[in-house]
């Protein structure tokens, strides 16, 4: 005997076919333009509008319950819907990928000098060219990209001791930057394929687009927002959704990202109140990369922290802002010690890091700065810590950014002079 049972799926908006039944969404349905809550998919352009406005719909399907097979289902009101795949929330492969440095440390920098510009004019075009109306270009941003992965393939360093040098009227485009090159040279320590590289690179290049539509004195802001100030503000992923699915269906991973890189695993982030599942996994990477390089960078709002305090805040919102498995992988990732930081030594010297060792994180390559009164050297030197013959040698803390009146920018235009 034959009889039929029906079942709520959540499905992907990219998995969606004409003839499924729609009865929820993502969002509460006033904030759509959906007139009724509930319809049949009818025409293509009803996926391209749920597409537009939500992520993930629940669809009705109509199970077959009889005994010769209980298991098989079709759509209510049409074809049967795909089984909902990690479509967007994890790596297509669970292969992973071991990754070494195919250049050294050096070389890899000095080839990397182009990249790194073109990455920071592109950042910059992008939120510029946004603010007067200009769209995106899909091919120059890949473009920019593919160079920024190819520079983190072949070594995961050099692009970031380069991305050192910040200017703190310039943070919003410099953090796009930043946050590509982040996400880049954290899937490579996942061991995500090639192509996911990629595309973690463009979603970190492209998160904050929206911030384009935020009135500058806003987002230039000193100091605390007022609640109005503090909702606008909280409106940028939004945008960042919109202006992205309006540019290019080639975009469909940055647009999750640049919509979901400030919820939260506890469902207390924002603008959907999002938790954990309904979070995808390349928007948890961006997320982490993003709060990282926000922490540790100068700007006209908040307290710049140091790498390890970054990661310290990390380790303890870990499982309630920031996926638990992932905050720790990013800890590794980034290490004690990371290129282009500053430390003091035992003997009270200031240093820069030039090169971590991936096999002691404590002792890295590093370029002694100052006296251990704390003066300038006139003739800084290098000083490898892995090397016995420095044993002697121990890293007392990170210090931050102008401890003894060491810039950074400086010593890191300094050591490229030196190359």
């Amino acid at each position: 005997m034959r009889h039929a049972d029906y079942q709520d799926l959540s499905v992907s908006v990219q998995d969606l076919e004409i003839g499924m039944r729609v009865v929820a969404l993502d969002r509460p349905w006033e904030e759509t333009t959906f007139l009724l809550q509930g319809f049949v998919i009818a025409s293509t352009d009803d996926i391209r509008e749920l597409q537009r406005q939500c992520q993930t719909v629940t669809v009705q399907v109509k199970i077959d319950v009889s005994p010769a097979s209980k298991q098989r289902t079709t759509a209510s009101h049409g074809p049967a819907p795909p089984t909902p795949r990690p479509a967007k929330t994890g790596p297509a492969s669970t292969r992973r990928v071991n990754y070494i440095n195919q250049v050294g440390f050096e070389r890899a920098v000095e080839a990397s000098r182009l990249t790194f510009d073109s990455a920071r004019s592109m950042a910059t075009s992008i939120m510029d060219g946004l603010r007067v109306g200009r769209s995106l270009e899909v091919t120059e941003c890949r473009d920019v990209v593919d160079k920024v992965v190819d520079s983190i393939l072949a070594n995961k360093d050099a692009l970031r001791f380069l991305s050192m040098i910040k200017h703190k009227d310039s943070y919003t485009a410099e953090h796009s930057m930043n946050v590509c090159i982040l996400s880049a040279t954290f899937a490579r320590h996942l061991g995500l394929m090639e192509a996911e590289i990629r595309d973690v690179a463009l979603c970190g290049l492209l998160h904050d687009v929206g911030k384009s539509r935020i009135p500058a004195d806003i987002l230039n802001k000193p100091g605390r927002f007022t609640r109005e100030e503090a909702y606008i503000m909280a409106e940028h992923p939004t945008h960042g959704r919109n202006i992205l699915m309006s540019a290019s269906a080639e975009f469909k991973h940055a647009i999750d990202v640049a919509h979901s890189h400030h919820e939260r695993i506890d469902g207390k982030g924002y603008p959907r109140g999002l938790r954990q599942q309904q979070i995808s996994y390349y928007a948890k990477i961006v997320a982490l990369a993003d709060a990282y390089d926000a922490m540790t960078s100068e700007r006209c709002y908040g307290t710049v922290k140091t790498s390890e305090q970054a990661l310290k805040s990390i380790l303890r919102e870990r499982g309630t802002h920031f996926d638990s498995d992932l905050s720790k992988a990013f800890i590794t990732c980034i290490g004690f010690y990371p290129t282009g930081s500053l430390v003091q030594l035992s003997g009270g010297q200031v240093a820069m890091v030039l090169e971590p060792n991936p096999d002691d994180f404590a002792r890295p390559r590093i370029r002694v700065l100052t006296d251990a009164r704390q003066h300038p050297l006139p003739a800084p030197h290098e000083l490898d810590l892995a090397d016995p013959t420095n044993q002697s040698v121990t890293i007392r803390s990170e210090v931050l950014n102008g401890t003894a009146g060491v810039d950074i920018n400086t010593a890191v235009k300094r050591e490229l002079s030196l190359l």
